[in-house]
């Protein structure tokens, strides 16, 4: 997607040849015109897959997630890290690792939100080790639902995360796969 390729050329900020800083426009500031792109794309690869629901992890998947919501017509949901008090009821969680926080959260969804009819699109902001794509492939999961596919905004090539998810079988999609992060410069395999 050129639009995205773009942005990270001009606003991306390469902080070591592991980690891209995109906090100008997706994952602390968000660019809406780029974010409603990002949406319509996820949203035409994913067109003939079913879609019934979409789940990202909080907060960084969230825009990308509910403007594929939006162009697909069909509900968001949100893993959230942090329990609140009226998220109780036995949830369906699991358990990840943050590559750039180097932390370990649960990630939790209420079991009212999804069942074993639904057909789920994963959204989410980067691809790295897919430790937050398995995260969420395992909730669905464990409310019998199916996996329609991943549409991920940045795919960090080099990491080992997609190898896994092709392996287990899953559709990917990533809009901007980056193949290096060598001497400051991102480097997309085209």
């Amino acid at each position: 997607m050129e639009a995205l390729h773009k942005k990270i050329r001009e606003e991306g900020i390469v902080l070591s040849d592991q980690v891209l800083k995109v906090d100008a426009f997706l994952n602390h500031q968000i660019d809406p015109v780029l974010m409603q792109q990002i949406g319509d794309e996820f949203a035409r690869l994913f067109a003939d897959s079913g879609v019934t629901k979409i789940v990202t992890i909080e907060a960084s998947g969230i825009a990308p997630a509910v403007m594929t919501g939006l162009k697909l017509g069909v509900p968001v949901i949100f893993a959230r890290k942090h329990q609140s008090l009226t998220l109780t009821e036995n949830l369906l969680s699991a358990t990840v690792y943050s590559f750039t926080k180097q932390t370990e959260s649960t990630v939790a969804i209420s079991p009212r939100h999804l069942n074993s009819s639904d057909r789920v699109l994963v959204i989410d902001d980067f691809l790295a080790n897919g430790k937050a794509s398995q995260a969420l492939i395992s909730i669905i999961k464990q409310a019998g639902a199916s996996v329609a596919g991943l549409g991920i905004v940045i795919e960090k090539s080099f990491q080992g995360g997609r190898a896994e998810l092709d392996a287990q079988g899953y559709h990917v999609e990533s809009l901007a796969r980056v193949k290096s992060l060598t001497d400051g410069v991102v480097t997309f395999i085209e």
